[in-house]
């Protein structure tokens, strides 16, 4: 059975930083997506910032310049470091990594940034 678990959100103040990181119980080493999503309160679920296993990277533009996603393959897991951060960033942030045509997801983790 695939398990994320997802750790590091907080609550921040607007300009602040977070790092969010995923542990994944399988290997990432190959043919997979790994992703964060977040949603807020009210809205739907977005996609945040893909790392594929094949190196692409894709964000989006509402984070562009500001956040970053990375993975670690040797150690299963990815990471998206937020700085600059804003109060219209708060959400739930969800770990999520598509395998074989299967999405899984983690528990999600609150980000709240304070004006």
């Amino acid at each position: 059975q695939v398990q994320l678990v997802e750790s590091g959100g907080g609550l921040v103040q607007a300009g602040g930083s977070l790092r969010l990181s995923c542990a994944a119980s399988v290997s990432i080493f190959r043919n997979n997506v790994m992703s964060w999503y977040r949603q807020a309160p009210g809205k739907q679920r977005e996609l945040v910032a893909a790392s594929t296993s094949g190196g692409t990277i894709t964000y989006a533009e509402s984070v562009k310049g500001r956040f970053t996603i990375s993975r670690d393959n040797a150690k299963n897991t990815v990471s998206l470091q937020m700085n600059s951060l804003k109060p219209e960033d708060t959400a739930v942030y969800y770990c999520n990594l598509l395998l074989r045509g299967v999405d899984y997801w983690g528990q999600g983790t609150q980000v709240t940034v304070s004006s």
